[in-house]
C-alpha cells in the first residue's frame, strides 16, 4: 500500500512596497519684464457693484423710547412736547405719564397725541405721542418712571425727560451718538442749565441766577473728571435698557427705580455704576430745566436732594437702602459737603468774632481781608465765563459778590436743615413737602436762620457776662484760627481758578 503525501506549496514572496515620490516642482516660468496684466473689466464691474450694494445696506437705527413723568405741568408740557418734536433725531415713541395731577395737563397734552412726521438731514422720521393718565399714584415720579419703563423696555434706550425740561434741537441726536459709541456706557446725561427768560420777580431772577451758577459749577466738575457723571439727572438723560435690566437683576428689584429713596436718580446712577457700566455727562447735548423761583420751593428741593445724598453717603443700613460711603460716584458728594462745612465755619466764625470784637472795641480792619472776597469774585466770574448761554444777569450775580454771598447763606440753610433732619430720624414725605412749597405754603426754610439768630443772641448774652480779659483771650485764639482756615480756603479757590476748562462749556 502506497502512502500519498500532500505537499503544501510555498507562499509567494510579498511584492515590494513602492512609495510614490512627489513630483519635483515645476520650474517657475521666466518673468517677462515687458509683461503687463490687463485687468478684467468684468471683475471690476462686479467689484463696483458689490461695494455699491454694501454701501446701500441701511445701518440699524437704535430705538429710543421717551418717557415723561408729569405732575401739574399744564404751563410747560406744551413747550416740552414741541421741543421733542423739533429734534433732529426724533424719539421713536413718546409716552407722557401723567400722575396725581390736579390741573389741565392731560387735556393740554392730548392735542399733541398721535403720529408725527418730520424730515431732517437724517431722512424722514416718525414718532407717536401717547398720553397716559394713571390717576392717583402713591409712588409719584418713581411710579410714573417705572410705568413708562414697562412701555419701552423692548427699546434699546430709554430717554427720561422732566415735564418742565426743553432740550436743544440736537440733544437727542448727540446723546444717541455718544451712548452708541461705547457699549460700556449705561447712561448719559445732558448738560443742564436753567432758563431765566420768563422771570417776573426780583427774588425769582436772583434765585435762578444762583441756580444757574450752581448747575454750571457742578457740570464743569463732572466734565473735567473724564465726563464721569455722578448723578444721571432725571431732567434729560438717556439710559441703556440693557443696563437697567441688569440693575434690576443684581439689586433684586422689580423696577429700575425704587420708591424708598429721596434721590431716585442718584441711587440708580450708583447701581448702574456698580453693574459695571459708565455714567457720563454729554460733551455737547444741552437741556434747559425749570428753576425754583421762591425761597420756599428752592429750600424744599435742595433739602430733598441733600437729605437723599446723605442717606446714600452714610454707612450702615437705614431702611431698605444701604449706605455706600466709598462708592466712586459719591466722592464728589463728599467733597461738596466738606466744602459746605468749611463755608459755614468761616462765615459763622467771622460773624461771631466780629460781634465779639465790637463788644470790647477791639475790631481792627486788615487790608488783606479783601483778598478772599476778591478771589471768590474771580472764581465766580470764571464759572460764568464757562456757561454756554451766560447773560448780563449772570455776570452781575458773580461780579458784585453780594448776591452770590447771600445765595451761599441760603444754601447753608438748606445744608444744615438736611443734616438735622437726617440725624433726627424725622420721617416725612419730601416729595409732598416740595409740592407744598412750590404752591407757596410752608415756612420750614426759615428755621435755620431763626435758629442761628437765637444762638447768636444767647451767645451774646453769655459773652457780655465774661470778663474783658477772658473775652480778649478768646478773640486772640479765634482770629488766628479763622485766618488759617481762610488761607486754606482761598488757596483752594486759586487752584480752581488756575485749572483749565479744556474747551468744555457748562
Amino acid at each position: 500500500m502506497t502512502r500519498r503525501t500532500r505537499t503544501r506549496a510555498a507562499a509567494p514572496a510579498p511584492a515590494p512596497v513602492v512609495i510614490p515620490q512627489p513630483a519635483p516642482p515645476a520650474a517657475a516660468p521666466a518673468v517677462d519684464p515687458h509683461y503687463v496684466r490687463v485687468p478684467d473689466p468684468g471683475m471690476n464691474a462686479y467689484a463696483e457693484q458689490f461695494l455699491a450694494e454694501v454701501a446701500a445696506i441701511e445701518e440699524r437705527r437704535p430705538t429710543v423710547g421717551c418717557v415723561i413723568p408729569a405732575y401739574n405741568e399744564a404751563e410747560t408740557i406744551g413747550g416740552v412736547l414741541d421741543s421733542l418734536l423739533m429734534q433732529t433725531r426724533l424719539p421713536d415713541v413718546i409716552h407722557l405719564i401723567v400722575n396725581n395731577t390736579s390741573d389741565d395737563t392731560v387735556e393740554i397734552a392730548s392735542h399733541w397725541a398721535g403720529k408725527h412726521e418730520r424730515t431732517t438731514e437724517l431722512g424722514t422720521q416718525t414718532t407717536e405721542i401717547y398720553v397716559h393718565d394713571i390717576g392717583v399714584n402713591p409712588d409719584k415720579k418713581v411710579g410714573a418712571l417705572n410705568h413708562g419703563f414697562a412701555l419701552v423696555s423692548d427699546f434699546d434706550y430709554m430717554l427720561g425727560v422732566d415735564g418742565d425740561t426743553t432740550p436743544e434741537p440736537d440733544a437727542v441726536e448727540a446723546l444717541v451718538a455718544e451712548i452708541t459709541s461705547d457699549d460700556r456706557i449705561g447712561g448719559i446725561s445732558a448738560i443742564y442749565s436753567i432758563d431765566d427768560s420768563a422771570m417776573d420777580t426780583r427774588v425769582g431772577r436772583w434765585l435762578v441766577a444762583g441756580q444757574r451758577a450752581q448747575f454750571a459749577a457742578f457740570n464743569m466738575q463732572n466734565l473735567l473728571r473724564g465726563r464721569n457723571m455722578a448723578v444721571l439727572g432725571g431732567q434729560f438723560s438717556l439710559f441703556s435698557t440693557r443696563a437697567l435690566r441688569e440693575v434690576m437683576a443684581q439689586s433684586h428689584q422689580r423696577t429700575p427705580w425704587v420708591n424708598d429713596s429721596e434721590v431716585e436718580d442718584s441711587l440708580l446712577s450708583l447701581q448702574i455704576k456698580s453693574a459695571g457700566y459708565l455714567t457720563k455727562i454729554s460733551a455737547s447735548a444741552r437741556a434747559h430745566v425749570g428753576g425754583m423761583t421762591t425761597l420756599r420751593s428752592l429750600d424744599a428741593q435742595q433739602v430733598k436732594w441733600n437729605f437723599g445724598a446723605i442717606d446714600l453717603m452714610w454707612p450702615g443700613q437705614r431702611g431698605d437702602t444701604r449706605g455706600q460711603p466709598l462708592h466712586p460716584n459719591l466722592r464728589l458728594r463728599w467733597f461738596e459737603h466738606a466744602s459746605m462745612v468749611l463755608n459755614i465755619l468761616t462765615r459763622v466764625g467771622f460773624l461771631l468774632l466780629l460781634i465779639g470784637s465790637l463788644t470790647i472795641d477791639a475790631f481792627v480792619f486788615q487790608a488783606w481781608w479783601l483778598i478772599p472776597p476778591t478771589v471768590a469774585i474771580l472764581l465766580n466770574l470764571k464759572v460764568v465765563r464757562s456757561m454756554a448761554n451766560a447773560n448780563k444777569r449772570d455776570y452781575l450775580f458773580a461780579g458784585t459778590l453780594v448776591q452770590a454771598e447771600v445765595y451761599m447763606w441760603v444754601r447753608m440753610g438748606h445744608f444744615v436743615r438736611a443734616w438735622l433732619k437726617f440725624f433726627s430720624h424725622q420721617q416725612s414725605d419730601n416729595w409732598a413737602a416740595q409740592a407744598k412749597a412750590e404752591s407757596g405754603r410752608g415756612s420750614a426754610w426759615l428755621y435755620p436762620y431763626l435758629t442761628l439768630l437765637v444762638v447768636v443772641l444767647a451767645g451774646l448774652a453769655i459773652w457780655v457776662q465774661l470778663s474783658v480779659d477772658l473775652r480778649s483771650a478768646v478773640l486772640a485764639v479765634g482770629w488766628p484760627l479763622l485766618g488759617i482756615v481762610t488761607v486754606i480756603q482761598t488757596a483752594w479757590m486759586v487752584l480752581k481758578i488756575m485749572k483749565r476748562n479744556r474747551g468744555f462749556q457748562s
